[in-house]
């Protein structure tokens, strides 16, 4: 672990994990972030997960609660530093649990206050960003399967919120949908605007590639 990627509250938390077995120990960062650091972590069986932690000392909590305030499942919920975080992390577990009933994404396997574990994407190394790995030949097809899984994950109730190439892996020609902590249902106030906005991302990453349309696309996933 290095000296200042997260706190000694944290060090606790994930010792309380690795003890109920979910993995041996940290191995590399993937992501060291204003708000989130990404390692991988190594298993008993000798297989990999992702750990994702919250930094409870530098997250944007008031831009976060500005998120959640609308959702209709987070109804009550009480302002506070760590009440907000833990209320993310929660609300992006359950994003994926719901989302993945319907598309890929990376299954969530525990969280505890502002750390969640999640199944690792790749082989022994991780799988890629859309933003670094599309080729031209296949980016037709990569956008059907693209505009499917939003399609599927409206029909479920849910709404990314955030998608981009940077939220999309391509993982043996299919997209896995990633970073779900700004997913919301489709009943909250402001999902047709995050809706809008994924499609607006989509449609101008592929727009690089083959001719999109913003509408026809919207109308796909409405249908």
């Amino acid at each position: 672990m290095e000296k200042n990627v997260f706190s000694a509250s944290s060090e606790r938390k994930l010792y309380k994990l690795s003890g109920q077995g979910f993995f041996e120990a940290l191995e590399s960062p993937l992501s060291i972030g204003k708000e989130a650091n990404i390692f991988t972590a190594r298993t008993r069986d000798g297989g990999l997960i992702i750990v994702k932690i919250y930094r409870l000392e530098n997250c944007n909590f008031n831009g976060m609660y500005d998120y959640i305030r609308p959702d209709p499942r987070q109804f009550g919920l009480k302002r506070g530093k760590r009440n907000i975080i833990f209320a993310w992390v929660q609300r992006e577990y359950r994003n994926l649990m719901k989302a993945r009933e319907v598309i890929r994404v990376p299954t969530p396997l525990a969280y505890k206050d502002n750390i969640l574990l999640m199944e690792f994407i790749g082989d022994d190394t991780p799988a890629l960003k859309l933003k670094d790995d599309l080729e031209k030949s296949i980016a037709p097809l990569f956008f059907k399967k693209t505009v499917r899984a939003m399609r599927d994950l409206y029909r479920a109730g849910l709404i990314h919120g955030d998608l981009s190439e940077f939220n999309i892996l391509n993982w043996q020609g299919e997209p896995i949908f990633i970073d779900f902590s700004q997913g919301t249902t489709v009943d909250n106030p402001n999902a047709e605007e995050m809706l809008e906005r994924d499609v607006r991302n989509v449609c101008r990453f592929f727009g690089k590639f083959i001719p999109v349309d913003e509408g026809k696309v919207m109308s796909v996933i409405k249908k």
